[in-house]
């Protein structure tokens, strides 16, 4: 979906071609990219090509940049992404890494889920971390989810699968 959400101190915004760079700086880091189902940027070519492939315009997905407000500098991504079968949104989010531990996630993801609360329904959110990636969990704590049960994911190539929690938060 094509929005722009303000919040204290973010401009939440689709990303452009022209972000390819800012965003490889994420997607190109290994400790960022570690436990998302992506496999490290090899090239900022990848990133290009990854942002050619999107369509802004579908309505049950709020893939959205995250840049500071001061500066309009762009340090990840987040979103949501409605499933119909199951009647319930999918949160993600990545961050580059010299912005871990600011809030800027949290902050996010309630601007993004307030602003899809004016336009649609939402019966509930889900998302699934790595066990090992404690801090994921924890933010998705502070959205209000709260532990569901055990699972596990893996990477788009299949070469790593890791043992994960899914949390979900309901609203109605």
């Amino acid at each position: 979906m094509i929005v722009t959400i303000e919040t204290e101190r973010l401009l939440i915004r689709p990303v452009v071609p022209e972000d390819a760079e800012a965003i490889y700086r994420w997607t190109s880091d290994p400790e960022v990219t570690r436990y998302m189902i992506y496999t490290t940027h090899p090239n900022v070519e990848s990133t290009r090509a990854w942002l050619a492939g999107r369509n802004l315009s579908d309505e049950n997905s709020y893939d959205l940049g995250i840049a500071l407000k001061d500066t309009g500098e762009l340090v990840g991504m987040g979103g949501l992404v409605y499933e119909p079968e199951e009647d319930i949104w999918l949160i993600g989010y990545n961050l580059r890494r010299d912005m871990w531990g600011q809030g800027i996630v949290v902050e996010a993801m309630e601007g993004i889920i307030a602003e899809i609360q004016k336009r649609r329904t939402i019966r509930a959110i889900r998302g699934e971390f790595a066990v090992e990636n404690a801090k994921s969990g924890r933010v998705m704590e502070k959205l209000g989810m709260q532990y569901l049960r055990d699972s596990a994911y893996s990477k788009f190539d299949g070469s790593i699968t890791f043992p994960s929690k899914i949390y979900i938060r309901y609203f109605l």
